[in-house]
């Protein structure tokens, strides 16, 4: 970490940025937090009201700053624009809360009068499907860059980004762990669209091409959720037990061998899983991007957000 004077990040405990709150009400239930939590992910009303809400405060000032920017540019130019969604792009490694933080800023953005349309896009449609990975030797590097199809997610973006009426994007299935066949996620020129996945804070793949778009461009705010290596294969791991016992235990689930798997067993296969390849993805290719967010949510051990790192203007 560079000396607290030149980090390009303002740093603020979980007390201090409670305080950015500036009362406003926290309407969100229980049993709606309880739909929005991912697996194992212990996220609290107090954690909501402490950490996320003062985040959607903020993330609603700079919408309408840049509804207000893009009025003026289209008044100068004396045109009718498209309205242009405001993108933001939430990334981090797996099992860290990626999605649940997604779905609670959603949730919690869309009950802002100025932007109640949001839409929430994962990056895992964007996978390869299965059948491809296989022909390329990929299956054991899902969720690596390489897996993913960039052109089509660029596309995407693009399309987004000049504020085109319907724009579809593919679906994915964590049960059967693959792309679902003729299923698409629709998107109808919302306010405000969220892009969550592993790599989509990624500017390079260290080729040189300087000249490469990438989905990042197309980012007004980038978010990056953080913490401990060994606090995330912990996660990973309490998660894959959890999974054992529920989802793998579904006889269309592509891991349902899974199921049949002893205490013991499972802790060694979660702990391969972990060391050849989501530990190598976080350290090869997530961590690296995580110095471009505009902002860092920093967890503890306990999953709690223990401190916030806004980047300085």
């Amino acid at each position: 970490m560079p000396p607290s004077d030149l980090s390009p990040y303002q740093v603020f405990s979980h007390v201090e940025w409670g305080r950015l709150r500036a009362a406003i009400p926290l309407t969100l239930t229980e049993e709606e937090l309880g739909r929005l939590r991912g697996l194992n992910d212990k996220v609290s009303l107090e954690e909501v009201a402490e950490i996320y809400l003062p985040l959607s405060r903020l993330l609603n000032l700079y919408v309408v700053a840049t509804q207000g920017l893009h009025a003026a540019s289209a008044t100068f130019l004396g045109q009718l624009t498209a309205k242009v969604p405001f993108v933001i792009g939430i990334g981090g490694s797996v099992a860290v809360g990626k999605s649940t933080t997604a779905r609670l800023l959603q949730a919690l953005l869309a009950r802002w009068p100025n932007h109640p349309k949001v839409d929430l896009v994962t990056t895992d449609g964007f996978l390869h499907p299965n059948r491809v990975l296989e022909e390329r030797g990929l299956m054991q590097r899902k969720g690596f860059p390489e897996s993913y199809d960039h052109r089509a997610l660029l596309q995407f973006m693009a399309a987004v980004k000049a504020g085109e009426a319907e724009v579809r994007a593919p679906v994915y299935s964590h049960v059967s762990y693959d792309i679902v066949p003729n299923e698409s996620l629709v998107v109808r020129r919302p306010d405000i669209v969220i892009v969550e996945g592993l790599n989509v804070l990624q500017t390079g793949d260290g080729g040189g091409d300087r000249a490469r778009l990438f989905v990042s461009d197309y980012f007004d705010f980038g978010i990056y959720v953080d913490a401990e290596e060994r606090d995330v294969e912990q996660w990973f791991t309490d998660r894959f037990l959890a999974l054992r016992d529920t989802v793998f235990k579904d006889p269309g689930s592509y891991f349902h061998r899974f199921a049949a798997l002893s205490h013991a067993e499972a802790l060694a296969m979660a702990a391969r899983v972990w060391t050849e390849i989501n530990g190598l993805n976080l350290r090869e290719n997530i961590l690296p991007t995580r110095e471009r967010a505009t902002l860092i949510l920093e967890k503890g051990s306990d999953h709690r957000v223990r401190t916030v790192r806004l980047r300085k203007l």
